[in-house]
């Protein structure tokens, strides 16, 4: 049988063969649990720089002799999704690119990556916009917050159809904004209500300026969630005031941040969504390998696994086996379970990045506000 491989370095010995294979299908080309890269232009040597913890970070590309095309296999299980960039070197010039044979990106706050798909992994069908869903509403607003010393721009996502005489669940999104930049948060949350798979809701969007100091357990953050932003948001919005009906939710710091004041204020959130959560902690003492801006979220872990409390009464938690963090958060979950909270925890065959935290929005949304389709069946 004639692998992918075979035919790459039999074509690579002629250009016409090798520039018809590429206009065949793009590359990387994935065969079971195999992927195949393909580089062809230039250079001393190419690298494939990506994100897996646990395998080393730069795999080599081989070159075909006497060609410049180069090659590099690696092992790809099922349902698996790589975000990855080229390290090229000519000479002593090293870049770092994306793969110019893969038309498949993923963009993040600092640019984008190429991403290659195991087998059976495809993007979730309601992370794309619904033509028959009507879309909600998102509007600016500002909150005033002494705590945190000045005013707080945030955008806040309203539902279709909202009528001010009733009330919303209220979810706070932190990172909101990159949310719906990268994660199509809106898309989502218009088909899932439009399919009544989450009820109505009212999502405030919010950003932090400073988000490595404010979302690692800082508490003059959360006095400003509790006691600035849900008051604001009530005397604005048509928001559910009873505390069952709130949520906070966030990734990475945004993840710390919201089981930090939600650990901080037992009784005032329903409901936690805790993506790829930054939990870093120590067994003993506080000495730990995550450099300093982790000195404070370490702290708040280890108080918080010493007296894990009451935090909330449903909490979702996704992380992705391709994760530094993915030990902390195993080890979170049962810390968490017991509690008095429900609890569901997920993962995934994926990377610390945007679209792994967007394909587990749908299982997270509606494990914490179930909409009445859902309710038929609990």
């Amino acid at each position: 049988m004639t692998t992918t491989l075979d035919r790459v370095i039999e074509a690579a010995r002629d250009r016409a063969s090798l520039e018809d294979l590429l206009r065949e299908h793009p590359f990387p080309v994935t065969e079971g649990t195999t992927a195949t890269f393909l580089f062809h232009g230039p250079a001393d040597e190419v690298q494939l720089k990506h994100w897996i913890y646990g395998l080393a970070s730069q795999l080599p590309f081989n070159r075909i002799t006497g060609t410049d095309a180069w090659y590099l296999q690696m092992e790809l299980p099922r349902q698996s999704r790589v975000e990855y960039k080229l390290l090229v070197r000519t000479g002593d010039h090293w870049a770092l690119v994306r793969d110019p044979l893969n038309p498949q990106l993923a963009t993040d706050p600092y640019g984008a990556n190429s991403v290659v798909h195991g087998e059976g992994y495809e993007r979730p069908e309601w992370t794309w916009p619904d033509s028959e869903a009507r879309p909600g509403t998102i509007v600016d607003t500002r909150v005033r917050s002494h705590a945190l010393g000045g005013d707080r721009h945030l955008r806040v996502y309203l539902p279709p159809r909202m009528r001010p005489s009733r009330r919303y669940p209220l979810l706070i999104m932190h990172d909101g904004e990159d949310y719906l930049r990268f994660a199509s948060l809106q898309a989502i949350l218009d088909t899932l209500i439009y399919r009544f798979e989450i009820p109505q809701m009212i999502v405030a969007l919010t950003q932090s300026p400073n988000r490595l100091k404010e979302y690692a357990a800082d508490e003059a953050h959360g006095r400003f969630l509790l006691n600035e932003l849900i008051p604001a948001l009530e005397s604005k919005f048509p928001v559910d005031p009873r505390p069952e009906m709130r949520g906070l939710g966030g990734a990475s710091f945004g993840a710390v941040a919201s089981l930090a004041a939600a650990w901080m204020h037992p009784g005032a959130f329903g409901g936690l969504l805790l993506q790829s959560g930054s939990f870093a902690f120590t067994d003993i003492g506080d000495h730990h390998p995550r450099g300093p801006l982790f000195d404070p979220v370490v702290r708040f872990m280890n108080r918080f696994r010493a007296s894990p409390g009451d935090p909330a009464r449903r909490i979702f938690v996704s992380c992705g086996t391709y994760e530094s963090l993915i030990y902390e958060n195993r080890s979170l979950a049962p810390l968490l379970q017991s509690t008095a909270a429900d609890i569901r925890y997920v993962e995934s065959r994926d990377g610390h990045n945007w679209e792994n935290w967007r394909d587990r929005l749908r299982e997270g949304l509606a494990w914490l506000f179930p909409g009445p389709l859902w309710m038929v069946y609990e």
